[in-house]
């Protein structure tokens, strides 16, 4: 004789949580291996003459332990059976404000407040630990224990529908189409009523978090004719960079903290910080680069463009033509004469011109050296000048 039963479902007299189930033949049998069909010998017809105070007798159920179910109509939605073994009185299930359940080493009866019933055996976890754990038809369930009692959400694309808790001793619930009976210790129990897949729910591995998406990019923003502006992650996590190019001043980029305090700030005259990793190329351009690294020495800079100028404002790079020149170029070669201030020279030929002077013809004296003589003379230490003056006069 098992005793787990009687001694369970004699204390099992605990109200369950309304559910909406499919229509179920009453008195079904389950088998270990999936729904059988239940002998007529195990749902009987009220017997005349049941006592009136219990309700009436619909039908009387074998369960698959040799436990006699005797199921009454006490109200509409609200059914009860009695339990018995060999003829023993052995407990009362009570399904007034939900299903109810017994559960005898792992073998389970549920009454429903309709008076559908189920029992089948094993599919069974005893004192299961918190996780998660997907049945027999897929639906997936998380266990876990709050303020000291067990509860189980249905998980769905990820995400909890959120916990229920244990209301007592044992509990019966329903995710779709699956029937769960939870119990104080943790263990809870599943099967799929009309499937012939039934298996008891099964841990599954947590996966690991799905990486958090790449962060990406701003949208370029125009501040001005010729200025934009564009915020972009940084290498360091969290961490994000502010770049503006503008066609006056120059390119301009921000290293900003989570909160978006500035870092430190790089530009056409400051274009490098090797401590933080940040470098400005091009800087003198309308279209520079910048060069992020989390690390020094060799490690190679990521560049990202700066923001692109809107159309129109990029600098003219041709050169200027030069303007024609005012002074009329002298003539190739030496003609012997200047003109100076409308006044013409004579500059000597030959030995004499090495070391020739000449002022301007005016008023006053001019100095002339003469001939070859003069040469010789100079060159002997001599000094031979000769006046002559505008009115004729000769040395």
């Amino acid at each position: 004789m098992r005793t787990a039963l009687r001694t369970a479902i004699a204390t099992a007299l605990v109200a369950g949580v309304a559910i909406a189930a499919p229509a179920l033949a009453a008195g079904a049998a389950l088998a270990a291996d999936g729904p059988v069909a239940a002998p007529s010998a195990q749902a009987k017809p009220a017997a005349a003459g049941a006592d009136a105070s219990k309700g009436t007798l619909v039908r009387t159920e074998t369960l698959l332990n040799g436990t006699v179910a005797k199921i009454y109509k006490a109200d509409n939605g609200h059914f009860r059976a009695e339990l018995f073994f060999q003829d023993n009185p052995v407990g009362v299930l009570d399904a007034a404000a939900g299903p109810v359940a017994g559960n005898d080493n792992g073998q389970f009866f549920v009454l429903f407040q309709d008076g559908r019933t189920l029992n089948w055996d094993r599919n069974y976890v005893p004192g299961a630990r918190p996780g998660t754990y997907e049945l027999a038809d897929g639906t997936v369930l998380e266990l876990a224990e709050k303020e000291g009692r067990y509860a189980l959400q249905m998980i769905v694309d990820g995400k909890g529908r959120g916990f229920t808790h244990l209301n007592g001793f044992r509990q019966v619930f329903q995710f779709g189409q699956a029937v769960v009976v939870l119990e104080q210790d943790g263990g809870f129990a599943a099967y799929i009523p009309g499937s012939a897949k039934q298996a008891a729910p099964k841990p599954v591995e947590n996966p690991a978090p799905a990486p958090a998406p790449a962060p990406t990019p701003g949208p370029v923003v125009t501040l001005g004719e010729c200025t934009v502006q564009q915020v972009i992650p940084s290498v360091f996590a969290q961490l994000t960079v502010t770049l503006t190019n503008d066609l006056e001043k120059g390119p301009k980029a921000v290293l900003n903290d989570e909160a978006g305090k500035p870092i430190l700030v790089l530009d056409r005259d400051h274009a490098a910080d090797l401590g933080q990793g940040l470098t400005i190329k091009d800087a003198n351009t309308t279209t520079p680069k910048l060069g992020q690294r989390t690390q020094g020495g060799d490690t190679p800079y990521a560049w990202t463009a700066f923001p692109k100028l809107p159309k129109g404002c990029e600098k003219d790079t041709a050169t200027p033509t030069p303007a024609p020149s005012t002074t009329t170029p002298a003539p190739a070669g030496n003609t012997g004469t200047t003109t100076t201030n409308g006044q013409t020279s004579v500059i000597p030929q030959g030995g004499v011109a090495a070391g020739a002077e000449f002022g301007a013809e005016d008023d006053s004296t001019a100095l002339i050296a003469a001939g070859a003589g003069a040469a010789s003379l100079a060159a002997a230490g001599l000094g031979f000048v000769v006046l002559r003056r505008r009115a004729g006069v000769h040395a």
